[in-house]
């Protein structure tokens, strides 16, 4: 029986929703704490600005003119402690999410591979599927493994710091890819505003000069993010390093590539589907702002949205657990089984059709010779 990796991972973040708490107890903590850093340092900045009496005429005013010149007056003074600030608290928030996401990580692989080596791996050899499938050395490994992790030790199980120590740098070349990405969009923007000067001002061109380059930046962007994030299941995995799992992440993607991108394509579509469908859903409690108080339909709107939110991380650890799924079961058991022989009427089976028959003459056949008594002859010899 062929194996769907697709489908093993929508069941192993089914059967373990302890992957998906752990994911979201991460992913959650920097979040929740990247929030209140911004929440609190706001509000902190908002009371140290100094408000003279004119600025408060000209806000009085509600022109918009004055308004935004009170309002720039009264930023322009504390720039550079909201520039410094915000440098810091960037430093130390990438910081945070490069510690907890190499933590998490290495917590959510490590129950991953134990639930295929373990758990859906025994259910495959008591179905016999391992067993029956193909006796190449991958195949002996790979049964071998899902017989129990403990019977192979693995790279990752020899040395515990390995793996954490290879988390930290590849989530540190993600951070600094993310850095790269918000630098490139400043540079595009650079680039397409020398298409409209203050002489000739062409807002429009410009704009069609940097959505391309954004795009580029993007594209580039998360495909550099996502093979970083996959390396990562190769350093908790095969206890590889920073380059080593980089490198096996590469030769995962280009020697498997038809199941690579068959999880990627199955769970991106289902999280388009949750998206579209939260965004229609969080926008429906905006409809009843005029009869219900407003606190209420905020709280509606921030409940729904941490749904989603964890609606996506389940849909990550289905897609995480199906790559563990195709880098543990032999690849032959997931490739698709081939098509029945058509049968007959009567229900027998149609015969493979044979090899050609031979319609020339062989002119080199004794028995065909003119020469009377040749066939006696070298019979007599022989």
């Amino acid at each position: 029986m062929a194996i769907s990796p697709t489908m093993e991972g929508f069941r192993a973040a089914f059967r373990r929703p302890s992957l998906t708490l752990a994911e979201i107890m991460w992913r959650w903590t920097a979040g929740a704490t990247a929030a209140a850093l911004f929440l609190f340092g706001l509000i902190e900045y908002l009371d140290t600005l100094p408000v003279t009496n004119g600025e408060l005429l000209f806000l009085r005013t509600k022109h918009p003119y004055f308004v935004g010149e009170a309002i720039a007056h009264i930023l322009r003074g504390s720039a550079s402690r909201v520039v410094a600030t915000a440098m810091l608290a960037t430093l130390l928030l990438g910081s945070l999410w490069i510690a907890a996401a190499s933590l998490g990580r290495m917590a959510t692989v490590r129950a991953v591979l134990d639930y295929f080596r373990r758990d859906r791996g025994g259910r495959l050899l008591a179905d016999g599927v391992l067993q029956n499938g193909p006796t190449d050395g991958g195949a002996i490994v790979s049964a071998a493994r899902v017989r129990g992790a403990s019977e192979i030790p693995t790279p990752a199980a020899r040395d515990e710091g390995r793996p954490l120590s290879a988390l930290l740098r590849v989530n540190f070349l993600r951070a600094a890819a993310a850095l790269a990405a918000l630098l490139g969009f400043v540079g595009a923007s650079i680039l397409a505003g020398m298409a409209s000067t203050d002489a000739d001002p062409r807002p429009g061109l410009a704009f069609v000069l940097f959505l391309p380059l954004a795009a580029l930046i993007c594209v580039a962007w998360w495909t550099l993010n996502w093979v970083l994030s996959l390396a990562g299941m190769f350093a908790v995995r095969d206890g590889e390093d920073a380059m080593g799992a980089i490198s096996a992440a590469v030769s995962f993607c280009r020697e498997r590539a038809g199941s690579v991108f068959a999880v990627t394509i199955w769970t991106g579509l289902a999280h388009l589907v949750v998206f579209v469908g939260a965004t229609t859903v969080i926008s429906m409690p905006m409809g009843f702002i005029a009869v219900v108080p407003w606190r209420l339909v905020v709280a509606a709107m921030f409940l729904l949205t941490l749904v989603y939110f964890a609606l996506a991380d389940w849909l990550y650890m289905a897609r995480l657990a199906g790559y563990v799924c195709i880098a543990e079961i032999p690849e032959a058991l997931l490739a698709p089984l081939p098509a029945p022989r058509p049968q007959l009427p009567g229900g027998e089976h149609r015969f493979a059709p044979g090899p050609p028959v031979q319609t020339s003459i062989d002119r080199d056949e004794t028995i065909l010779s003119d020469v009377p008594n040749l066939t006696s002859s070298l019979a007599l010899e022989t």
